[in-house]
C-alpha cells in the first residue's frame, strides 16, 4: 500500500487497540516476554497482543514498530542529516531509495521554507567518522542516481534525548522551561547556516 492510499485511507481504531497503543508507546517492558507482560497488564494473552499489534501494522494505523537506538553507545560517533533538493513528483521514489540503506535512520519529507530554504526530503545518516559518512553519502547519490540533486551534510554537533513518538496522555509535570533570547547575531549565523 503507497503512503498517499495510507493517508487517504480512514483507519477505526477500538478501545482495546488504543489500549494496546498506549501499552507500548513508552517502550516494551525489559522482560524475557514482553508481549506477555503486556497481556497481563490488558487482561488478555500474549498471542492476542502480538496479533493485535501486527493487525494494527498491517492497516496502517501503526506506521513504524521498532527501536529507538543509542547511536553513540554502539559506535556511531558521526551523525549527519543530509538535506536534499528533490523535485517533488521524486520525493517518494528517491526517499525510499535512499531509505534502504542500513546507514539511514530516517527518511522523510518536509516543506520547502522559501527562499531561504529549498530543502524538501531529510535522510540521516550514521557512522564511526565524519568521512565515513560522507563515503556513504556518497554510495547512494551513486546508486540511487542522484548526482544532479543538491544535497548538503549537516552533521550533529550535540546530542539530546531521543525517543520515539508518544500519541497517548502520559501524566507528568512539566519542567519550567527558561526563554531563550535569540540575538540579531544570531539570526545572522542560523541564516548563513542555511543557506
Amino acid at each position: 500500500m503507497s503512503t498517499t492510499e495510507l493517508n487517504e485511507q480512514v483507519i477505526h481504531v477500538s478501545a482495546e487497540d488504543r489500549a494496546l497503543i498506549k501499552a507500548v508507546g513508552h517502550g516494551l517492558p525489559v522482560v524475557s516476554h514482553p508481549y506477555a507482560e503486556i497481556a497481563k497488564q490488558l487482561d488478555t494473552t500474549e498471542q492476542d497482543v502480538i496479533s493485535r499489534l501486527q493487525h494494527l501494522i498491517d492497516n496502517g494505523a501503526i506506521k513504524r514498530y521498532g527501536v529507538v537506538v543509542r547511536h553513540k553507545e554502539l559506535g556511531y560517533t558521526a551523525n549527519g542529516m543530509v538535506v536534499w533538493d528533490v523535485p517533488d513528483d521524486r520525493v517518494e521514489e528517491l526517499g525510499m531509495c535512499i531509505g534502504k540503506y542500513s546507514c539511514v535512520t530516517l527518511s522523510y519529507r518536509r516543506p520547502r521554507r522559501l527562499p531561504d530554504w529549498s530543502y524538501n526530503l531529510f535522510t540521516m545518516v550514521h557512522g564511526s567518522s565524519r568521512e565515513e559518512v560522507t563515503k556513504k553519502v556518497a554510495e547512494i547519490v551513486e546508486n540511487c542516481n542522484l548526482q544532479n540533486i543538491e544535497h548538503t551534510i549537516l552533521f550533529s554537533t550535540r546530542r539530546f534525548k531521543q525517543r520515539g513518538a508518544s500519541y497517548t496522555e502520559k501524566k507528568y509535570t512539566p519542567r519550567e522551561e527558561t526563554p531563550v533570547q535569540t540575538t540579531a547575531k544570531d539570526k545572522s549565523r542560523r541564516l548563513h547556516l542555511v543557506k
